[in-house]
């Protein structure tokens, strides 16, 4: 939901599309919802129109949204300890929640979330998140950075404002935006988002599951696995699909339209690395889309045939039949399993890299391009995600170079061209030795393959676009066979090893495209449909 006008004529098509959208939302409000935005001229004055426009829109279809606002120099800011415009405050008297910003782009819908949940008096946090809430004995103060651009963001946000919402004795949160309050950001060194504090002790560095965020806060660190205290719910299924990019998503929407009962699982950003693509430019009967609308589509196709469970991680796979999956949250048994857990970014492995990661280190420029414009960038590759990068980050005001250890590049045509048109410098021959910086980047130390020699090059931030690994974590632990180079190995029907359990997508190798991905998606479902109604296995073991 896009928030922000540029031009003043557009304001009143562009807010009678929002309240159409916001009033069935916004019909049966239980609890009143006093805003308190506080601004001052001249400072991020884009932001602070863009936030008065979308609760404007709110207050349209409800009157229990109220607005006042005061100017910085108001005895308001000094009694709420407000420093920076814009900043908003949500029900002041009953939570310690505020946002420094403006909602717009992807955290618009974490604003209505917000609202939705203050003004019903209910987050449905689940019962296990509950749990870990309650042992929160002590306070706690959470900074989230986010930007507009972050697909990943809202998640995170929305597990915040539960928490907040849940607990407001113990629980305050102040939602960053590091596109309006750089400064902040730099203090913190969030240079990639979404990037979570609390009581100024870094707990987060990505999106989480809610339980995992819920734990994650109440022990002060960063955890990666959630154990349910209790049981979880059950769902029973034909067919449960790990990963919910474009080949599960495709899968899904195969699968249900053959009869088969359908469920998707996906821990991340639904659309996996599509989500943060900034262009695409090849898929076909879409001459250019946004990574994310094209999610958007992939996506509203698949619920209106599929069940999808987001934010949840799946913990354990136990093969046989049914064929048991646990997730962070609950239990499905199903009669078949298909992996679709597409490939993560590919690392340097160089000194550097990891610690300074979410601190100028960063593999998505849609994600944290924003924060760079007007600073010195290395984009370190030189294949289409590359280049791609790099001309998004070259239009939107970052100075880049690129750096690629071939001789040339191996990046489309068409692709290339635009680099070189606009005069973007690459050095080829050229490696990446370390990353320097003490709690952020400042250097990078580079090494010239063809001499020998090395150099040190002061910079902002590192974008590393170097390709990708399967994520087969999941089948290795099942007892998947893997390739020569380890990805999911299977047959020309996309089955695995393993009866019942194939595979679809970037996880199998091959070429890394949507079109691609959504196309094994689309076989692994017909054959999956297949064998249910005639189980391969079953013949063989009944083979004399």
């Amino acid at each position: 939901m896009e928030a922000y006008v540029n031009e003043p004529k557009t304001e009143r098509a562009v807010m009678d599309q929002l309240e159409a959208q916001l009033k069935p939302l916004f019909k049966n409000l239980a609890r009143d919802i006093p805003l308190i935005l506080f601004t001052s001229p001249g400072r991020n004055e884009p932001f602070s129109h863009a936030t008065r426009f979308l609760i404007r829109a709110v207050r349209e279809v409800s009157p229990k949204v109220t607005l006042h606002e005061y100017d910085l120099s108001h005895a308001m800011a000094k009694k709420w300890k407000v420093t920076h415009s814009p900043t908003l405050l949500f029900d002041p008297e009953r939570y310690h929640i505020r946002w420094l910003g403006a909602p717009v782009g992807e955290e618009a819908r974490t604003f209505v979330e917000a609202l939705l949940m203050m003004g019903h008096g209910k987050t449905d946090l689940s019962a296990d998140s509950l749990q870990v809430l309650k042992k929160i004995d002590s306070p706690r103060n959470i900074k989230l950075f986010v930007s507009p651009s972050c697909p990943y963001c809202p998640q995170q946000a929305v597990n915040a404002l539960k928490a907040a919402i849940e607990k407001p004795g113990k629980i305050s949160l102040e939602i960053i935006d590091i596109q309006a309050n750089p400064d902040l950001a730099d203090q913190y060194s969030a240079q990639s988002v979404p990037q979570t504090y609390s009581n100024d002790l870094l707990i987060a560095q990505g999106a989480q599951p809610e339980e995992l965020f819920m734990l994650s806060l109440q022990r002060m660190e960063q955890q990666t696995v959630f154990i349910p205290d209790s049981d979880a719910e059950e769902v029973e299924a034909d067919l449960v699909i790990v990963g919910g990019g474009p080949a599960g998503l495709t899968a899904g929407i195969y699968s249900a339209r053959s009869g088969l009962r359908t469920v998707i699982i996906e821990r991340g950003a639904l659309g996996g690395q599509v989500a943060t693509t900034p262009v695409v430019e090849n898929y076909p009967g879409l001459t250019q889309v946004g990574g994310k609308a094209l999610v958007d589509l992939m996506v509203s196709h698949a619920l209106e045939y599929v069940k999808i469970f987001a934010a949840e991680e799946v913990m354990d796979i136990q093969p046989g039949e049914p064929i048991v999956v646990l997730s962070s949250r609950r239990r499905f048994k199903a009669r078949a399993l298909l992996l679709a857990t597409g490939a993560v970014y590919r690392r340097l492995n160089v000194p550097g890299e990891t610690r300074l990661s979410g601190h100028g280190v960063s593999y998505c420029s849609t994600c944290d391009g924003p924060l760079f414009r007007g600073k010195k960038v290395l984009i370190v590759g030189g294949g289409n995600s590359a280049v791609t990068e790099a001309l998004h980050l070259h239009n939107i005001g970052v100075n880049i170079m690129m750096v690629h250890r071939r001789d040339r590049l191996r990046a489309q045509e068409h692709l290339t061209k635009n680099l070189l048109d606009n005069n973007i410098p690459v050095f080829f021959n050229t490696e990446v030795k370390e990353i320097l910086g003490k709690n952020k980047v400042e250097e990078t130390v580079l090494l010239d393959n063809l001499t020998g020699e090395t150099r040190t090059v002061p910079v902002d931030g590192v974008f590393i676009a170097v390709g990708y690994v399967p994520a087969v974590e999941l089948a290795k632990k099942v007892g998947i066979e893997l390739t020569p180079e380890g990805y999911i190995k299977r047959d020309g029907r996309h089955r695995t090893n393993i009866p019942g359990i194939y595979s679809a997508g970037d996880v199998e190798g091959g070429y890394k495209q949507i079109v691609t991905a959504s196309g094994q998606g689309a076989e692994a479902a017909m054959t999956i449909f297949e064998d249910l109604v005639n189980p391969y296995w079953k013949s063989k073991q009944a083979a004399p």
